[in-house]
This record gives C-alpha cells, structure tokens and sequence, in this order.
C-alpha cells in the first residue's frame, strides 16, 4: 500500500493533532489474525512517510524522532490497511509483520496479562533474542 503525497496529505487533513502534543495513538494490528501488536504515537510527518512508502513509521516521544519500526532489526511493519477513529485522534495500522514487534524479543508487545490476583503473567513466546538483535 503505497499512496501519493496529495493523498497522504489528504488524510492527515482528517486527523486531529491538537490533543496529544502533535501527535496521534496509532494501534497496530495484524491484518490476517487481528492480533494487537502494539499501540505507539504519530506526528503529521510519520503518518504521511508511512502511507507514501507503505511501512509503518512512529514518533518516539523519548528521543523526540522519526523512526521506521524494524530500521535496525530488519522486522518492519508493512502497511495492508489504515483506519482512523471517530474523533481523527487515533489511526489503526493493519500491517503485516517480519518477525515480531516488541524489542523484548515477542510478536506482540501485548505479551504479559494480569492476573485476578494483581501478578502479571507472561502469556507470550519469545521470538528472538533481544541482545542478539540491537
């Protein structure tokens, strides 16, 4: 899924930046199982350079840059499918996903769920080695 830059610019035009600081939730979500992977943050530049080139770009409110998910693991997000929210505040990404998402070394960086007793349990399988990869 690629876009020209006049469409891309198009949809951020629907999208509301004003909420969060410049920036919008984007959940990404695999396209064939539906599986959450994970949930980051967008600027304007990163949705746009995401739908231009169809790989899945975030704004990392740490370092305060672009960044392409799998630049230095090689396990890159590519774009299927994009969806937006009611409110224009929130985009979900339908990708499909080389190797796995999380930099713990699992597919999803939803691995760990809560227990009644308030202890979390991982429930994920690691994938790769994380100290082997970065």
């Amino acid at each position: 899924m690629k876009w020209d830059l006049t469409s891309a610019e198009q949809f951020v035009k629907q999208l509301d930046f004003s909420k969060a600081n410049g920036l919008v939730v984007v959940i990404t979500q695999d396209w064939q199982t539906n599986e959450i992977l994970m949930c980051g943050f967008a600027n304007r530049e990163a949705i746009v350079k995401s739908l231009m080139t169809g790989y899945a770009y975030y704004f990392s409110r740490s370092r305060k840059a672009l960044w392409k998910k799998g630049e230095t693991s090689g396990h890159v997000q590519e774009i299927k499918e994009v969806l937006i929210d009611c409110d224009g505040d929130a985009v979900l990404f339908k990708i499909e996903q080389k190797v796995a998402t999380c930099h713990k070394g699992y597919r999803s960086c939803f691995h760990r769920k809560l227990n009644a007793n308030g202890e979390l349990k991982v429930i994920g399988e690691r994938i790769f080695d994380p100290e082997k990869v970065y």
